[in-house]
């Protein structure tokens, strides 16, 4: 007999000989996002806009991210591959008259990681699409030349994070009225250094000024050749979390695929993307990486074995069996670079993440994934100090879903990560499977979420109706859900994933596609 999981294997060998995958796009779909992104811009531009972040049930807003108008910053790219041309029009007007000098009072604190994969990210992302392929929805060359100024406005503001005796940035920045000073931090983290390359480096090369692609890579540099690998670096390729700012030395040996480690690792093979002939080191780390994933952090929960998650670390062999909704871009990940580098293996291995995940949906009462989920792992002994069954009111729950969500951890903030990874399999399989998987989510999502005048994070995805509305859209909604839940059901597009070798654009972790520098891979 053969299984499931089995059959599976088959058919994606199956792709990998029969050649190129094929795409079909559902109209009906598209629609049915397009009218979600449309509903959640809608609320925010009339109650929010030109703040941050649109409070949907209160109808009011708040300033989260500088007060620069993130959510329309973030969402100019999914208005462009949507062909929004209004709302297109009405962010590019707003991006012209933005002053990165200043904050919103109150919203004085300033991360540089934030800033750069929302705002630096959207300004990039829409200057490249407006000066190429989607000239059609510009205004005029001026408006589009105003973007790229404002992007190198704001990377000159943030430029003083860098300013440190080993070059490794200090994320927090307060703004006053004399500018911005940093913060007091003594360490950051290696999602926060590692995820400003793409950025910085793509500036660098619209613009022929090679300051900003030095400054992020010089932070780089310390997580790509680690100082002190006793410390920081406890398994080949896999590294700790934070790194002093002064010596650039790690400080800790607990890292793994969660939040505050998760885009460093991301960024890692999309900069080979990017450019194959600059950044073949990044490919070699990220290969490091991805070995040492697979040898030492796979594991099997011991009641659905045939589910893979990624356990966490602290230092080597005290391994954690935890994971989070940030980490399910895992999968995504795997693939691209399966893809990439022709490795079947690491993409069957991205494939099994995302099923992982996608268990996640299926097992909860509103169909959508927890932000924090334990299992107990099928080879360690099930007394290990670090191995510990599910508690008592979860048993049932675990046995079935191979799960279980703890206490406080069933929330959902508007998380894209598990459709982005339905994405990225889809475009590498062209399996219709991974489509309605997105389609389900999205549902589930629509049904749940919508609340007041746009779109909500909710408290327990395990309670009917989600347990309660925080009252809060995240930009990340706009760059991200709704841009992955349309582009899975579109056409192909040169901006889409592609499996032949043809990559002409790469996705910063916000999901603003920049075109590529180098040969296409």
């Amino acid at each position: 007999m053969v299984t499931a999981r089995w059959a599976a294997a088959i058919l994606g060998c199956a792709w990998q000989v029969l050649g190129a995958p094929s795409y079909v796009s559902h109209p009906d779909r598209l629609d049915a996002v397009k009218e979600a992104f449309q509903r959640s811009w809608d609320g925010y531009y009339q109650y929010a806009f030109p703040n941050d972040t649109l409070r949907p049930i209160s109808k009011t807003s708040q300033n989260d991210r500088n007060g620069w108008g993130a959510s329309a910053v973030d969402a100019i790219s999914t208005a462009l591959v949507m062909g929004n041309q209004d709302v297109i029009n009405q962010i590019v007007d707003h991006i012209q008259h933005i002053n990165f000098n200043t904050t919103a009072v109150g919203a004085e604190t300033v991360s540089v990681f934030e800033t750069t994969i929302r705002y630096l990210g959207g300004l990039l992302s829409a200057y490249d699409f407006l000066s190429g392929p989607l000239s059609e929805y510009a205004q005029d060359k001026a408006s589009v030349d105003k973007i790229l100024e404002q992007a190198i406005s704001l990377a000159d503001v943030l430029s003083v994070a860098f300013g440190t005796p080993s070059g490794v940035p200090i994320n927090t920045l307060i703004f006053s009225s004399d500018g911005p000073h940093v913060g007091d931090d003594t360490t950051n983290g290696i999602a926060t250094i590692g995820t400003l390359v793409l950025e910085w480096t793509r500036l660098s090369d619209i613009t022929g000024d090679d300051k900003y692609a030095k400054l992020a890579q010089a932070g780089e540099d310390y997580l790509l050749n680690v100082r002190n690998p006793d410390i920081g670096e406890p398994y080949p390729g896999l590294i700790g979390t934070n790194v002093n700012v002064t010596s650039g030395d790690f400080t800790d040996s607990s890292g793994g695929w969660n939040g505050g480690t998760d885009s460093f690792y991301e960024y890692l093979i999309k900069m080979y993307v990017y450019d194959t002939e600059r950044f073949s080191v990044y490919k070699d780390r990220w290969i490091a990486a991805i070995d040492s994933t697979i040898k030492y952090l796979a594991s099997h929960p011991t009641s659905r074995p045939e589910l893979t998650f990624l356990a966490a670390y602290d230092g080597r062999d005290e391994l954690s069996f935890v994971s989070t909704h940030l980490a399910c871009f895992d999968g995504g990940n795997f693939i691209l670079g399966g893809l990439t580098l022709d490795n079947e293996e690491y993409t069957k291995f991205g494939l099994d993440l995302v099923n992982a995940c996608h268990e996640t949906y299926l097992a909860t009462v509103t169909g959508i994934g927890p932000e924090v989920f334990y299992w107990q792992d099928g080879k360690l002994p099930a007394n290990a100090s670090n191995n510990r069954p599910p508690p008592n009111d979860a048993t049932d729950f675990y046995a079935a879903a191979g799960f279980w969500i703890p206490s406080g951890g069933g929330s959902y903030v508007l998380r894209p990560e598990v459709i982005e990874s339905f994405y990225y399999a889809y475009r590498a399989t062209g399996d219709a499977k991974y489509q309605d998987w997105a389609w389900e989510a999205f549902l589930n999502i629509n049904a749940t979420c919508s609340a007041g005048v746009g779109f909500s994070s909710i408290r327990n995805v395990n309670v009917a109706g989600g347990g309660g509305f925080t009252d809060f859209q995240e930009s990340f909604w706009f760059a991200e859900v709704l841009k992955y839940s349309y582009l899975v059901q579109a056409d192909d597009a040169p901006w889409q994933v592609n499996a032949e070798h043809n990559n002409q654009w790469v996705f910063n972790t916000e999901a603003h596609p920049f075109q590529v520098k180098g040969k296409p891979i």
